[in-house]
């Protein structure tokens, strides 16, 4: 650690853009900026997409803030709508996938703690560059690499 760390400062629409699967992922913090200790992205994800369907991490935590549109959060029990300002924390062990039902893009902002969990994203979209389709079984063996398993 320097001896006089400064904080992190990125711009508004800075970061390293992913396009995985139809989502667009903007990571403004990774785990190589943080030192692992949380990344922070902002999705687009449009009208009609899955943005993933329900999994479970074991080595991260999750939480997810409606920025504008609606966010359809799949849990264990009833599907959950998200609109503007609601949040929702996705605890290591809890079943979750996100959806957007509406008829507007969704955008959100999601924080991951720890950082590590933008390799996925990553991971999806080289396979996808190289002419993958992301069928559930591939993203499924792309996940399990980071303790991520289908529900």
């Amino acid at each position: 650690m320097p001896e006089d760390p400064q904080p992190l400062v990125v711009r508004a629409g800075e970061g390293e853009e992913v396009d995985a699967a139809g989502v667009r992922h903007l990571f403004a913090l990774t785990a190589g900026q943080t030192g692992g200790r949380l990344g922070l992205e902002e999705f687009t994800l449009p009208p009609g997409v899955v943005g993933a369907r329900p999994h479970v991490h074991a080595d991260h935590d999750e939480v997810f803030v409606v920025l504008a549109g609606e966010l359809t959060l799949s849990t264990a029990g009833d599907d959950v709508v998200l609109t503007p300002g609601d949040t929702a924390a996705a605890l290591r062990g809890t079943v979750h996938g996100y959806r957007n039902d509406g008829a507007q893009p969704a955008r959100a902002l999601c924080v991951y703690t720890p950082a590590g969990y933008e390799q996925y994203f990553r991971d999806v979209h080289a396979a996808v560059a190289a002419g993958a389709e992301p069928t559930p079984e591939l993203l499924g063996e792309l996940r399990a690499r980071y303790g991520t398993t289908s529900s």
